[in-house]
C-alpha cells in the first residue's frame, strides 16, 4: 500500500512537472468549431498513463518480480514507442502512414508479449492487429470531452480488476472455436494485477486535472493519453482472452465500440472524409448541441460500461452460448439506443453546420 501510495504522489509531481514543460513549449490545444471546448488548454497530460506504466516496472522490479517484467518488456517497448510517436503528433502532426506503422509495430510487440506471435496462426495475428489497431483508434476518436477518456478507462480497468482478483470458474465446451474437449480454465490471475492497481491510480491522477466541468480542465489526454490507455487496456483484454480463449470478453470496450464504429458508418454514408475532425458522436451530441454538462455525460458512458460489464462477470452465467447471447444482446440494445438518439437529436448538428456557412 504504502509503495501504491508513493506512486500516486509521483504521477502527481511528474503531471505537474509535464505542465510547466507544455506551458514552455506553448503544447497546447486551441479550439475551433469542430471543438467541444472554446478554452485554450494543455495538451498531452495523457503522458502520465505511461509513465505510470513505467512506474510499475519499477516498482516490480523493486520487489524482486524481475521476471514479470522481463515478460512484459516487449509491451513495455511497444508502449512506449506508440506514446513516443503520439506524442510527437500532438506536437507536430504526422502523416496518417507513419501513425499506422508504429501503431502496427508497437501492436506487434504486445502479441509477442502476449504469447500469440505464430507462424502457423498468421491470419489470426493479422487479423488481431487489424482489429486492435482499429479498437486504438476509435478509442482516440471518443478523446472529445472533459472525463471521458478517464472515466472510460475506469470502467475498464476496474471490471479486469474484479475479474483478475476473483477467479472465476469457467468449465465450457467451446464448439464454436473448432474445439471439443472441454477448457477449464480460471478467468482470475490472467495478468499482474499490480498492473491494472498501477493503471487505475495513473488514471485517477490524470482525473484530477481532466474529469472536471467545461472549461475548467488542467489539460487534455492528447493522442499520447488516448492511444497509450487503449494500448494499456488492450493488453489486459488480450492476455484475457488468450487464456480464456473467450473473444467476448470485448464486451469490455463495447460501449466505445458502438458508439464509434456506428459514427464511423454514418460519416461513410454522408460521404465524408474521416480523417478530418467532426462533431458527430453520441457524445457530441449531448455535449455541444444539447448542452448536456461534460462530466455528467462521461459519467453517462462510464455508468453503461459499467453496467454492460459488471453484468456480464456477475450475471451472466459462465458458458460459451451464455455469453455469446449477453453480447449480442447488449449489442442489439446500444446499437437501437444509438440509432433512436441519432434520429431524434442529428438534426440538431445539421442546423449547427448550416450556421457555419452563414
Amino acid at each position: 500500500m504504502i509503495k501504491l501510495l508513493i506512486i500516486a504522489a509521483l504521477l502527481v509531481v511528474l503531471e505537474l512537472v509535464y505542465f510547466k514543460i507544455a506551458d514552455h513549449f506553448n503544447i497546447i490545444d486551441k479550439p475551433n468549431e469542430r471543438s467541444s471546448h472554446s478554452t485554450i488548454v494543455l495538451r498531452g497530460g495523457g503522458v502520465i498513463f505511461s509513465l505510470a506504466m513505467v512506474a510499475w516496472a519499477v516498482m516490480t522490479v523493486v520487489q524482486g518480480d524481475w521476471q514479470v517484467v522481463v515478460d512484459y518488456l516487449p509491451f513495455l517497448c511497444g508502449l512506449l514507442l506508440v506514446a513516443g510517436v503520439s506524442f510527437w503528433d500532438d506536437v507536430k502532426s504526422l502523416p496518417d502512414s507513419v501513425r499506422l506503422v508504429v501503431q502496427f509495430s508497437a501492436m506487434a510487440l504486445m502479441f509477442w508479449s502476449m504469447g500469440i506471435m505464430h507462424w502457423d496462426m498468421w491470419w489470426i495475428v493479422i487479423l488481431a492487429l487489424i482489429v486492435c489497431v482499429g479498437a486504438t483508434n476509435v478509442i482516440n476518436f471518443m478523446d472529445g470531452i472533459n472525463g471521458i477518456t478517464a472515466g472510460y478507462a475506469l470502467a475498464v480497468l476496474v471490471p479486469l480488476a474484479l475479474v483478475n482478483g476473483c477467479p472465476i470458474r469457467s468449465g465450457m465446451t467451446v464448439e464454436g472455436a473448432g474445439m471439443t474437449e472441454e477448457v477449464v480454465r480460471a478467468t482470475g490471475g490472467f495478468i499482474d494485477q499490480s498492473y491494472l492497481i498501477v493503471a487505475i491510480i495513473g488514471v485517477l491522477v490524470f482525473c484530477i486535472f481532466n474529469f472536471r466541468p467545461k472549461g475548467k480542465a488542467k489539460c487534455f489526454a492528447g493522442d499520447v493519453g488516448s492511444i497509450s490507455i487503449a494500448f494499456i487496456m488492450l493488453f489486459a483484454i488480450g492476455r484475457l482472452i488468450v487464456q480464456t480463449q473467450d473473444v467476448t470478453y470485448l464486451i469490455f470496450l463495447l460501449v466505445y465500440g458502438i458508439d464509434g464504429c456506428l459514427t464511423i458508418c454514418h460519416r461513410i454514408m454522408l460521404h465524408e472524409n474521416l480523417g478530418e475532425a467532426h462533431r458527430k458522436h453520441a457524445y457530441q451530441l449531448m455535449a455541444n448541441e444539447l448542452k448536456i454538462g461534460h462530466v455528467k455525460v462521461s459519467l453517462l458512458y462510464m455508468a453503461m460500461q459499467l453496467v454492460v460489464s459488471l453484468g456480464f462477470i456477475y450475471l451472466c452465467p459462465d458458458s460459451v452460448d451464455a455469453h455469446w447471447g449477453y453480447l449480442a444482446g447488449a449489442t442489439v440494445v446500444l446499437v437501437v439506443a444509438y440509432v433512436l438518439f441519432k434520429k431524434k437529436y442529428y438534426h440538431l448538428h445539421e442546423e449547427y453546420l448550416a450556421s457555419l456557412k452563414k
